[in-house]
C-alpha cells in the first residue's frame, strides 16, 4: 500500500510539474549582432578586463577587449556598468536530465542501464531536454553539462549537452566523448580496512578487487583486439562502442578515489594507450606526481564534504583543488547529482578561501573542464572565434549572495532565465509583501 501511495504521489508531482514553466521555451538562434560593454570582463583564463566590452554574432564572439566598443551597424548593446561577465559555467559528470524526481515514479529515473557492461549505452538520448529542473541550473550561471551515465562496472558513455533545446539533437554540444568505468575497490572512504574472512572459502576484498580487475583487463584486452580488425565478421556492438577509446577519439572516465586505485587505474590506462580521466580523486593529493608524469586530469567531486580518510585535515576536501594547482596537475570540478549542480559556482568558489585565486577557482569550472572535455576550442573561454556563450552577473558569480544572473546566452542565443523557483517565488511573494530583486 505504501509503495502504491509513493506511485501515486510521484505521478501527481510529476503532473504538477509539467504544467509549470508552461512560458519558458528555448531561444531562437541569434539574428543580429549583440555588444556588452562597461563590465568587468573575466575571460576565464585568469585574465581580467575592466571597463571591457564583448561582441559577438551569429553566436561567435567577434571582439572582446577594453574601453570604447567598435561600432557595430543594427548591433543591440548592453550596458553592463557596474556588472560582471563570464564564460558560462560547464558542468561535468552529472545526471541532469536523466533524473526529474529522485524518490517519485519509476520513469522519472533514467541513468542506468541493467548489467554490469554497458559501454554502447548512450546517456544523450536519454537526456530530457524539458526537464523543469534544468532552468534552475542554468539560472546560476552553468550552461553546458556532460550529461553521464550511472551504474554497473562500465556505465556507458556521456556527451556534451547546452542547456536551452527542444529536444536531444538540437542539445548536442559535443556526442559520445568518453566512455564511464568504475575502479574496483578493496576499502571503504573511511580507509578502514574490512575485516579478514572467517573461513577459508571466502574470498578477501583483495581478492574480490583482484578478479574484477582481471575482468575488466580481459574485456579491453579483447575490445582492444577487435578494435584492430578492419572489417571484423561478426560486428560486437559494445567492442564498436569501445573503438573510439583506442584511436584517441573517446576518453576513459575512471571513477577512482583512493590512492592505490588511482594509480592502478593509471596504469591500467598507460597499458591500453587510452586517453584516461579520474573522476572523483579524493586521494589524488597524494598520487599528484603519478597524476602529472602521465598526464592524467581529474574531476574533482565537490569540496563541501567530508574528509576521505580518518586522520586527514578537516579542511583537505577545500585544499585539494591548491594542491593540485601548484602540482601542475589539470583539474576540473563538478558536484552531486543532478539537481545539486546549481552549487558548482560556491563549491569552486570554497577553494577561493584555501588557497586559489578567483581567477583559478573560477578556471576550475571553465576552461579547465572545457580541456578535460575537449572542448576547449570552442568554449571555455571567451575569445574571438569561440561561442558565445557567457552570462552576466551583478555581483561576484562565486559567492552564494552576491551571484544574480540577469542574462545569459548559448552559442549567442538571449536565453530564458526563469524558472519554477522563481515562478513560486513571485506567486508567494504578492501574498505575503516580501520582494527580492531576482
Amino acid at each position: 500500500m505504501k509503495k502504491i501511495f509513493l506511485i501515486i504521489g510521484g505521478l501527481l508531482f510529476t503532473t504538477i510539474l509539467t504544467y509549470g514553466q508552461a512560458n519558458i521555451s528555448p531561444a531562437p538562434a541569434q539574428s543580429q549582432a549583440i555588444i556588452i560593454t562597461g563590465g568587468i570582463i573575466h575571460v576565464g583564463n585568469g585574465q581580467v578586463i575592466t571597463n571591457g566590452y564583448v561582441a559577438f554574432d551569429k553566436g561567435k564572439i567577434t571582439a572582446i577587449g577594453e574601453g570604447s566598443a567598435p561600432n557595430i551597424a543594427g548591433a543591440i548593446v548592453v550596458d553592463a556598468t557596474g556588472k560582471q561577465v563570464y564564460p558560462g559555467f560547464i558542468c561535468p559528470i552529472t545526471t541532469l536530465g536523466l533524473i526529474e524526481i529522485e524518490e517519485g515514479a519509476r520513469g522519472n529515473v533514467d541513468d542506468e542501464e541493467t548489467g554490469e557492461l554497458n559501454p554502447d549505452a548512450r546517456a544523450l538520448i536519454a537526456y530530457n531536454t524539458d526537464s523543469k529542473v534544468i532552468p534552475t541550473v542554468r539560472s546560476n550561471g552553468i550552461l553546458l553539462a556532460q550529461t553521464t551515465p550511472d551504474g554497473g562496472v562500465i556505465s556507458g558513455q556521456s556527451s556534451v549537452v547546452q542547456l536551452d533545446a527542444w529536444n536531444w539533437e538540437d542539445a548536442a554540444y559535443k556526442t559520445d566523448i568518453g566512455i564511464h568505468l568504475t575502479w574496483p575497490i578493496v576499502v571503504t572512504n573511511t580507509r578502514r580496512r574490512t575485516a579478514a574472512p572467517t573461513t577459508g572459502q571466502q574470498e578477501t576484498p583483495a581478492e574480490k578487487a583482484q578478479k574484477a580487475i582481471d575482468a575488466i583487463t580481459e574485456l579491453f584486452t579483447e575490445a582492444k583486439a577487435y578494435s584492430e580488425i578492419a572489417k571484423p565478421a561478426v560486428i560486437n556492438i559494445r567492442f564498436e562502442a569501445m573503438k573510439g577509446l583506442f584511436n584517441g577519439t573517446k576518453k576513459l572516465f575512471v571513477n577512482a578515489d583512493g590512492a592505490k586505485e588511482i594509480i592502478q587505474a593509471v596504469s591500467f590506462a598507460k597499458k591500453f594507450g587510452i586517453s584516461e580521466v579520474i573522476v572523483g580523486g579524493y586521494e589524488s593529493y597524494l598520487v599528484t606526481s603519478v597524476l602529472k608524469d602521465n598526464n592524467v586530469p581529474v574531476i574533482l567531486k565537490e569540496t563541501q564534504r567530508l574528509p576521505a580518510r580518518d586522520d586527514d585535515d578537516v579542511y583537505q576536501p577545500y585544499k585539494l583543488p591548491k594542491i593540485l594547482q601548484d602540482a601542475g596537475v589539470l583539474y576540473g570540478l563538478t558536484g552531486i547529482g543532478y539537481w545539486r549542480q546549481r552549487n558548482l559556482p560556491f563549491e569552486a568558489g570554497e577553494a577561493v578561501g584555501y588557497g586559489l585565486t578567483k581567477e583559478q577557482a573560477l578556471s576550475m569550472i571553465t576552461i579547465n573542464n572545457a580541456k578535460i572535455l575537449g572542448i576547449d576550442k570552442t568554449t571555455g573561454t571567451l575569445e574571438v572565434g569561440k561561442d558565445a556563450n557567457l552570462f552576466i552577473s551583478g555581483g561576484d558569480a562565486l559567492d552564494m549572495i552576491s551571484l544574480n544572473v540577469q542574462k545569459a546566452f548559448i552559442q549567442g542565443r538571449d536565453i530564458n532565465l526563469d524558472n519554477l523557483h522563481k515562478q513560486l517565488y513571485k506567486k508567494f511573494s504578492s501574498k505575503y509583501g516580501f520582494k527580492v530583486d531576482l
